[in-house]
């Protein structure tokens, strides 16, 4: 596939050697050419307009003109700006620095006090509205489609006009794919060495990821390069902007939040700390920088500047000399004055010495031509597309012309090229650049439908990587595993992997749960002790212990949580006394107790925080609270779910997306300390009431999930007389009229006659031949009614109902199968004989319940 042929730098040459000057609209192309003089020439031959108005290089004047109109005038810096902008682009396409005023909707009093005040300046747009090339000069115009209005002004009468492109077509190389932006940098890391990095340039949007990525790994490599990072993007700036900013960051500024900031001032600190506030913490590493922001709006930003390059023992002159150019250095850093420093960062380029050697980085919107022989273009994605200025003094057909033609120019650029490129990002079809639709006839979509190469594994480079040595070493095999660990497992092998390497945040939730949970055990131990005094002295201890985590305005409303928690949690024992524990080997003490330590009592009752690790099963865990042989009750302070959620989550074949074993687990071990007992599995959701109790409308109910076992399976607990019995006193109202007139024994023949199918779908049960048997038994008994067949129906839906609300003995003989599975497949990949896979046995992952996700690989299994 093809388009129309840039000329070659040197065939373009030959065509404009023999004028005085040639005029071309790409500071590049000026360079190459004049790099190409074979004769002695007098003055000037290959220039744009721009310089050759302003006799010197080019400038960038929209930051001039902004620095002297904000040390001019008392204008604010945004509207000044804005205003700057539209005049100086308004008088590139229409000629005359007045133009902006015909153009009502964009004048006010800021744009006419900026354009008096402009008028005064030798800007270079100035320059050119003055400017005439000497009509005695033979002229030659290369790309004049490419000149914009005011840079055509100063062309002579006469002229003679050439072409970039030529009658011969340009064979576009293959698009190389790689599944990563990291693989295509790796890629061209690959490519340059010492001896060739003057002959290499990398194309690329400024903007995007591969732009810090190229960088990063040059300078980790020792590549020289130039075209990089700009004045703002030089780390010691961007560094002490950073810390500007996180110093009017307000009081809920987070560790994690600058954390960034805090590696770049060499500061160490614990990844647990991520999630609390910057000035709760207490931590010597962060005495520093507390100091620095908690006392930043009394100091200059000259002062903050010293204070910054003391820390960090390097020199920031140039951005010093920035700070007296805008004439903060002796204003004081407040938010305001920090705002608008940034606000000028990110307007305006302020230009920076660079040692043009090594590889060239070009810009792919600001280049139309790059004078080396071999160019990588890095992305050619839909972010190549120019943006045109959305201004009725911007002829949008002719910048668009000026657009695609520099990106088929710079296509071209090189001896020889290199299009690296992705086809899908982030689980997204990345769209080729726009400009590629016009360019090509071709139909596409991605890059995979044109001339392409597909590289999906990457070698790595060869002989630099990690050394490996071998180890003789026995791994530890895993031989019980908690109910939490085998929920990250079974959701992600992955997840639970980096779960083991990789440290986390603490979590406010996590705080918070611990001290209720020690609070209900402090409570059960020494109910007598507690009072309404001791209730307020809990709540002030947890607002004081959470408070690194949490926001001064929500303060109120956490006493209020924390209140109400602990009030139900009373109210809860009181009327549940849990039971003495005699039947209960001793408690080992297991942890500690921020209460029992706080108070001075001890807690070691055996009924409360009950650790456990079951090797026969391996299975373990803590018991939060024993309340009787058969119940067990676990204390939840996050949102209710039903019994039947609870049941759907404790799926194994195949798991479900939201996975949590807790109830399963808790009662296969406690069947083994209770065999062949009815048990109970409760969970006490605390602050499920928390608005009903402001209300006064609370109800302890409402607080309970409690998932029964039965020590029989499901058929033998449908067809027993205590279910039978439980419909007849409890159950819909025809289905309580018509089993009350059959005997219990009629009601287990239907066993006898039909299997029970196992569903938890009514219909599907209804409409099976048990559904048909039991319909036609009871018709039989009690008489052909309407309400005998509904009444039917009902028991049956009964009947799933309790399938789907509690656990039988085959599912906790299921499970503790599939722990054994688990446990032996785990210890397999740990040994090394397997990887550990990022999907789950239920397939992929539900990303929202892992951990570690910046860790897993989207399309690795």
């Amino acid at each position: 596939m093809s388009f129309a042929r840039a000329k070659p730098i040197d065939d373009l040459y030959e065509e404009v050697a023999d004028y005085d000057l040639v005029v071309v609209p790409d500071a590049p192309l000026a360079s190459a050419l004049n790099r190409r003089i074979k004769r002695p020439h007098l003055g000037t031959f290959a220039i744009t307009p721009r310089r050759l108005a302003a006799g010197r290089r080019e400038e960038a004047e929209d930051r001039i003109a902004f620095l002297e109109l904000i040390e001019q005038t008392d204008l604010d810096w945004k509207r000044g700006a804005y205003a700057i902008g539209n005049i100086l682009q308004c008088w590139e396409h229409q000629g005359s620095r007045e133009a902006i005023l015909d153009y009502d909707a964009y004048v006010d009093a800021a744009t006419r006090q900026a354009v008096e005040h402009i008028a005064d300046l030798g800007t270079t747009s100035q320059r050119l509205t003055e400017y005439r090339i000497d009509a005695s000069q033979n002229v030659a115009v290369v790309g004049e489609d490419q000149l914009t209005q005011l840079e055509r002004s100063i062309l002579p009468a006469e002229y003679d006009a050439y072409d970039t492109f030529d009658q011969q077509v340009f064979e576009y190389p293959p698009f190389h794919i790689f599944d990563s932006s990291t693989a295509i940098v790796d890629t061209v890391v690959d490519a340059v060495t010492d001896e060739n990095a003057n002959d290499i340039a990398v194309v690329l949007n400024r903007e995007s990821e591969f732009s810090a990525l190229i960088e990063a790994v040059f300078e980790a490599n020792n590549i020289p390069f130039y075209g990089g990072p700009g004045f703002a993007d030089h780390p010691d700036h961007r560094t002490f902007v950073q810390l500007l900013r996180a110093a009017h960051g307000g009081s809920d500024t987070r560790v994690g939040d600058i954390r960034p900031l805090l590696a770049r001032l060499d500061i160490s600190l614990a990844v647990e700390h991520d999630e609390k506030r910057l000035y709760e913490v207490e931590a010597a590493e962060l005495d520093w920088v507390v100091d620095f922001c908690t006392h930043i709006e009394e100091r200059t930003f000259s002062d903050a500047l010293t204070r910054f390059e003391d820390k960090t023992d390097r020199r920031l002159d140039a951005f010093r000399d920035e700070l007296d150019a805008l004439g903060l250095a002796d204003a004081n850093a407040t938010e305001r004055t920090v705002e608008q420093l940034v606000f000028y960062l990110q307007s305006y380029e302020v230009p920076v010495d660079r040692d043009n050697e090594g590889v060239l980085l070009a810009d792919a919107k600001s280049a139309a031509y790059v004078d080396r022989p071999v160019v990588f273009y890095l992305g050619l994605d839909e972010d190549w597309t120019h943006s045109p200025p959305r201004r009725p003094w911007v002829d949008q057909d002719a910048q668009y012309t000026r657009n695609i033609t520099q990106f088929q120019l710079l296509l071209q650029s090189g001896a020889t090229q290199y299009y690296l490129v992705q086809d899908a990002r982030g689980g997204s079809s990345v769209t080729p650049c726009l400009y590629f639709e016009e360019l090509l006839d071709e139909e596409f979509e991605r890059f995979s439908d044109l001339d392409a190469t597909s590289h999906t594994r990457w070698d790595g480079h060869a002989g630099r990587g990690f050394e490996k040595e071998s180890v003789d070493v026995t791994t530890n095999e895993v031989s019980t595993i908690s109910q939490s660990t085998l929920s990250t497992y079974v959701n992600s092998p992955r997840d639970y992997f980096f779960d083991r390497l990789v440290e986390g945040p603490d979590k406010d939730y996590l705080k918070e749960g611990n001290l209720f949970h020690d609070f209900a055990e402090f409570y059960v131990t020494h109910p007598e002790f507690v009072d309404a005094e001791i209730i307020d002295d809990v709540v002030s201890y947890m607002l004081a212990e959470t408070r690194p985590f949490i926001r001064s305005v929500d303060e109120a409303t956490r006493r209020t949580k924390y209140r109400a928690g602990l009030e139900t949690i009373v109210a809860f024992f009181d009327e549940n006394t849990p039971v003495d524990g005699e039947f209960l080997t001793p408690t080992s003490g297991w942890g500690s107790n921020a209460f029992a330590e706080r108070f001075d009592k001890p807690v070691d009752s055996p009924v409360t925080e009950r650790w456990f690790e079951n090797e026969t099963l391996g299975l373990k865990g803590k018991i939060d609270l024993v309340h009787s042989p058969t119940q067990l009750i676990d204390h939840k302070s996050s949102s209710r779910k039903s019994a039947s959620e609870v049941v759907t989550n404790s799926a194994l074949d195949p798991p479900n997306d939201t996975p949590d074993f807790q109830a399963l687990l808790y009662l296969a071990h406690w069947r083994s300390q209770q065999p062949d007992q009815h048990l109970e599995f409760t969970f006490f959701h605390f602050l499920e009431t928390l608005d009903d109790i402001v209300t006064g409308d609370a109800d302890l109910e409402d607080t309970l999930t409690t998932i029964s076992y039965h020590p029989v399976s499901f058929k033998e607990y449908a067809a027993s007389e205590a279910f039978f019995e439980e419909v007849v006193a409890d159950g819909a109202n025809k289905c309580q009229k018509t089993l009350s007139q059959v005997a219990y024994a009629d009601y287990a023949a239907v066993f006898d006659g039909a299997s029970l199918p196992a569903t938890t779908d009514s219909e599907e049960l209804i409409n099976s031949p048990f559904g048909a048997e039991l319909t036609s038994q009871m018709k039989d008994h009690v008489g052909d009614y309407k309400y005998v067949e509904t009444g039917c129906e009902q028991v049956m839906r009964q009947l799933t109902r309790t399938r789907g609300q509690a656990f039988f003995e085959g599912d906790l003989d299921a499970f503790e199968t599939f722990v054994d599975e688990r446990l032996e497949e785990l210890n397999r990949r740990r040994a090394g004989e397997e990887r550990f896979p990022v999907e789950g046995l239920g397939g992929e992952p539900n990303y929202r319940y892992v951990d570690n996700r910046d860790l897993l690989l989207e399309g690795d299994r």
